[in-house]
């Protein structure tokens, strides 16, 4: 996997495209920072693409969810009761 800056995006981009299209994906850091992933998409797979990211993310966010919880202690099914009664007070 290849990494690239935000700068190289405009000073290189013939770069990037050979390689993306070569490797099929690329990464574009900022600050030394990876923020974006760049993917080859074939003739054809665009939204089987865009669904297979989109599940990846929300994975990622239920996981993230589930060590949050894990690492601050579960709720029990009166405190949950008690959070929604509050909610429908609007405390």
């Amino acid at each position: 996997m290849n990494f690239y800056t935000v700068r190289d995006l405009r000073t290189s981009p013939k770069n990037i495209w050979e390689n993306l299209s070569a490797d099929g994906e690329v990464v574009i850091t900022n600050n030394g920072k990876p923020t974006a992933i760049m993917i080859d998409i074939t003739d054809g797979s665009f939204e089987e693409t865009i669904k297979a990211v989109r599940q990846a993310k929300a994975m990622i966010a239920f996981n993230s969810m589930r060590q949050k919880a894990s690492k601050d202690g579960y709720m029990t099914d009166e405190e949950i009761e008690a959070e929604i009664s509050a909610a429908r007070k609007g405390v």
